[in-house]
């Protein structure tokens, strides 16, 4: 007999899963039965919030969705805050839990592991919750999961299965494969945009994190058009030095008022969210006036006006807009706009930052083409506001949407392992860091060479500077850091110190050569 916990790794072979990552519990046991004869990878984590995070760096990294296995209850419970960062960011997420037996479902009877109603926690959260009574049930689930991956815009879906139902016989049972595929590009609205195209003199181009695929497209668009592109923190890698490229954010006043004298404003896959659009909370964005919105989910169009919405996958929209352009009259100054923006963007930033981005700057050099996947550290937000990046998705972190420390450290290893080609940097802050510190072990095990890079100043210096500007005394700022050289060595990393940024280059060209995971302490004055 097939059960259903062994008939779900099957299922997941089908649909092209080849990792998990999770921590197996008595709840998850049978979930387990056949996942050690099968193809899939299973990574373990110290803790379910990096399952969670690891699932989502492997999905940013590689494109293709993170699975996360986790027990009933607290393991659920703690892979909550990693959902909420794949749902601001729309991260395609499958996390696949057990759930106490289902005669004693909600009546709180106080069985091991239970919630009052898992599920209906989870819908809060998740794009769907869904329980899994039957075996006939599940393909169905999984297929609709991963259909929601592909048609529209993804984020975190949870499936449960009680752990009665695990036992249960699947024989027979076949996968229900998903096709589903976003929605064409509607001839009438890009017919509009074209039109609205063709009449601009000074056209822009927004780009966000739903258009990281679209590099080329883009690209070609804005040389068509004569359009600088701003992209958001999320959009970074795109059009590297390109001199119609604006890699900085839109909370800058330059990059404001850059908007402000467009006569046109394509927005491809960006939802206008404040942490890019109004970082600094002053009220200062405003939406242009005349503007074609390309997204792939229909709830997120209907939440910003627009001259023009267009619901489709970027690549194809902007591909259709081209066609529907023709050879196109790019307008004049384009790339002068670009450059006094770019300028102005980073002059507007304050000395530390503008080092910081400096620094930023010399990872990208010292590994071309490598992934850096960042905490909420101060570099890090430095170059959320002007960073031009080399490859097309390989900047990532948690300092916009949901915002959760600690991110940085379990989504690098997931990233290395989805990527496994490429360089990956973790860039992280003392504090942080000490969210996940022992995510270091599950670098080790799964042998993912991360290169873990510690920004230490000693404390949460970005919240300690939020609050002498406003007048407020720091309190509960400045939590000791430990010796990280000493922990990594522990748990078997090699690790190096240094004093200076300057040194940086050469130790992860070091660190890039001993293929291992390893940490790089930089101790800030």
């Amino acid at each position: 007999m097939t059960t259903i916990g062994e008939a779900l790794i099957t299922l997941l072979e089908a649909h092209g899963v080849d990792t998990v990552f999770g921590i197996p519990g008595v709840h998850t046991v049978e979930l387990y039965r056949g996942l050690a004869r099968s193809r899939i990878r299973h990574v373990t984590p110290r803790h379910e919030q990096g399952a969670g995070f690891m699932a989502d760096g492997y999905a940013r990294a590689s494109g293709r969705p993170g699975v996360a296995f986790v027990i009933t209850g607290p393991g659920l419970t703690n892979t909550i805050t990693a959902m909420g960062q794949a749902r601001a960011d729309s991260v395609p997420m499958l996390v696949i839990s057990g759930v106490n037996a289902t005669d004693t479902l909600g009546k709180g009877l106080g069985f091991l592991h239970e919630l009052p109603d898992q599920r209906g926690m989870m819908e809060k959260v998740a794009l769907f919750s869904q329980r899994v009574t039957e075996a006939h049930e599940l393909p169905g689930a999984l297929a609709r999961a991963f259909a929601s991956f592909s048609s529209t815009r993804p984020g975190p879906v949870h499936i449960e299965i009680p752990t009665d139902v695990m036992v249960k016989s699947a024989d027979g049972i076949m996968a229900a494969l998903s096709n589903a595929a976003p929605p064409e590009p509607a001839a009438a609205s890009i017919a509009e945009a074209a039109r609205l195209c063709a009449s601009a003199s000074r056209p822009l181009i927004l780009a966000g994190g739903g258009a990281k695929k679209a590099d080329a497209q883009l690209r070609r668009l804005a040389e068509r058009l004569g359009a600088p592109v701003v992209q958001t923190a999320n959009a970074r890698g795109l059009l590297h030095r390109h001199p119609l490229c604006v890699p900085a954010s839109p909370s800058l006043q330059s990059v404001r008022a850059l908007m402000a004298e467009a006569d046109l404003v394509i927005a491809a896959g960006t939802e206008f969210g404040p942490t890019d659009y109004d970082g600094y909370g002053d009220g200062g964005f405003v939406l242009p006036p005349k503007l074609i919105r390309i997204d792939i989910g229909a709830g997120q169009l209907a939440r910003r006006p627009a001259t023009v919405s267009i619901q489709a996958d970027c690549a194809e929209a902007l591909e259709a807009l081209l066609a529907a352009i023709g050879s196109g009259h790019a307008a004049p100054e384009g790339e002068a706009r670009a450059a006094a923006a770019r300028q102005a963007a980073f002059s507007e930033l304050k000395p530390a930052y503008a080092a910081q981005v400096r620094a930023v700057e010399a990872i990208r050099d010292a590994l071309p083409g490598a992934i850096i996947v960042g905490d909420s550290t101060q570099p890090i937000y430095a170059a959320n506001l002007y960073y031009d990046h080399d490859r097309p998705g390989g900047w990532f972190n948690a300092a916009t949407g949901f915002g959760a420390l600690g991110y940085g450290p379990p989504a690098a290893i997931g990233a290395a392992l989805g990527v496994p080609e490429a360089p990956v940097v973790c860039l992280t802050g003392d504090g942080g860091f000490q969210f996940t510190l022992p995510e270091l072990g599950a670098a080790l095990d799964a042998k993912a060479p991360v290169i873990f890079v510690v920004w230490n100043n000693y404390g949460y210096r970005e919240i300690e500077t939020s609050m002498l500007d406003v007048g407020v005394e720091p309190v509960g700022v400045s939590p000791a850091p430990p010796d990280f050289c000493k922990l990594a060595e522990a748990y078997g990393l090699a690790a190096e110190r240094l004093a200076d940024v300057g040194e940086l280059p050469r130790a992860l060209k070091r660190a890039r050569a001993a293929a291992a995971p390893c940490l790089i302490e930089i101790i800030v004055d």
